[in-house]
């Protein structure tokens, strides 16, 4: 992988992996559409690791204010907070332990995996738009039900093309959360098993400079590139979902889908 591949994947794991529109199907795209061989999962766990620091910098007073209440004495709302988010992460969890090699061989199914999953996500994103367009209230807090339906609705989002974010912030709106904190509660989410899988793989071995074929220096690139584009799409995803623009993303969506499609059949 050159350089330059790097940079432009970086590019796309960072802007897609907090806009609603799947970072894992368009890494596949525009794998495909340049003929990019990543090696092993290295690049993969580089990139993600470059989104999570994305996160905890565009978070990093909301962060800090929930590990000061986490860490101080009696029950609050940051630890209560903490503990819907850990009940949203049991799906996820119960994936990545008993369906790792269900899902990785999804991963190769190809383009009309994708396409069918970006136009399943161009509904869901719709539908969310349309109901929290029709029920103009200001919205509830997170409850633990919430947290546990939205972890599902994660876990369901590893299908290569199915956006995370896109499928737990539609969820989240059409359950009546608030626009501001459903965003948040999406990033924040996803956080743990992000760091997680990360960890599995670098201890698994699997997380290899050599082994990749992949340069120090392309690595390193792509990291920063994923790490600024991600900081630019987390801020500018929290303010589109606060004015409920999702409909846009919802047809961006549904065309790539259908050229992800025709692209397999044709």
């Amino acid at each position: 992988m050159s350089w330059i591949e790097a940079v432009l994947l970086g590019l796309v794991q960072g802007l897609t992996e907090f806009l609603p529109v799947s970072s894992s199907g368009h890494l596949t795209i525009s794998k495909a559409l340049f003929g990019i061989e990543t090696g092993n999962l290295t690049f993969e766990v580089m990139v993600h690791a470059a989104t999570v620091c994305s996160t905890i910098v565009a978070f990093r007073k909301e962060i800090w204010s929930l590990l000061c209440g986490f860490f101080s004495l009696g029950m609050n709302p940051q630890k209560e907070y903490i503990f819907k988010i850990a009940v949203s992460m049991i799906p996820i969890f119960v994936v990545g332990v008993f369906f790792k090699d269900q899902v990785e061989a999804i991963f190769g199914s190809g383009l009309a995996v994708v396409g069918c999953m970006l136009l399943l996500t161009a509904g869901l994103l719709t539908l969310s738009e349309y109901l929290s367009n029709k029920y103009k209230g200001e919205g509830r807090a997170v409850t633990y039900k919430d947290a546990i339906i939205i972890g599902l609705a994660q876990a369901l989002a590893v299908l290569p093309g199915l956006s995370r974010s896109g499928t737990t912030i539609s969820t989240g709106l059409m359950l009546g959360v608030k626009k501001s904190d459903i965003a948040q509660f999406s990033f924040l989410m996803v956080l743990v098993p992000i760091l997680g899988e990360a960890f599995l793989e670098l201890v698994g071995g699997e997380f290899s400079v050599a082994a990749s074929g992949i340069s120090a220096s392309s690595l390193l690139l792509g990291f920063v590139s994923a790490f600024l584009s991600g900081l630019f799409a987390c801020t500018l995803m929290i303010n589109i979902v606060k004015r409920a623009k999702l409909w846009i993303f919802a047809v961006y969506c549904l065309l790539a889908g259908v050229a992800c499609i025709l692209g397999t059949i044709l």
